[in-house]
């Protein structure tokens, strides 16, 4: 089973960047972390948790929700990280971010829903604010 760690949130100003990052636990093998699509999910409180990105365990299909596209970028590297990079951000994009590895190796059948993803990380705030 795949243990993450996210790191990155923050407070930024309308218009500016942050990095998030997700990486394997150190219990979690790179020869298990990079066979899983990746995800990144987002949730105000008393809200749903909603997709944001994913990307597919050979890194060569990515997917955003339509409130992020042409702003988000989400990749993966060779040190069993993912990262999503948020530019432009926008007062909505406050939120608890969340990172989530596919519930199966290989290909997942829907890299937006959340219930193909699980487990899921501690969360990071990212508030977005003047």
């Amino acid at each position: 089973q795949v243990e993450l760690v996210e790191s990155g949130g923050g407070l930024v100003q309308p218009g500016g960047s942050l990095r998030l990052s997700c990486g394997a636990s150190v219990r979690t093998s790179s020869s298990i972390f990079d066979k899983y699509a990746m995800g990144w999910f987002r949730q105000l409180p008393g809200k749903e948790r909603e997709f944001v990105a994913s990307i597919t365990w050979t890194g060569g299909q990515k997917y955003y929700s339509a409130s992020v596209k042409d702003r988000f970028t989400i990749s993966r590297d060779n040190d069993n990280t993912v990262h999503l990079q948020m530019n432009s951000l926008k007062r909505e994009d406050t939120a608890v971010y969340y990172c989530a590895a596919g519930r199966r190796p290989n290909t997942i059948t829907d890299y937006r829903a959340l219930s193909e993803f699980g487990p899921w990380g501690q969360g990071t705030q990212v508030t977005v604010s003047s």
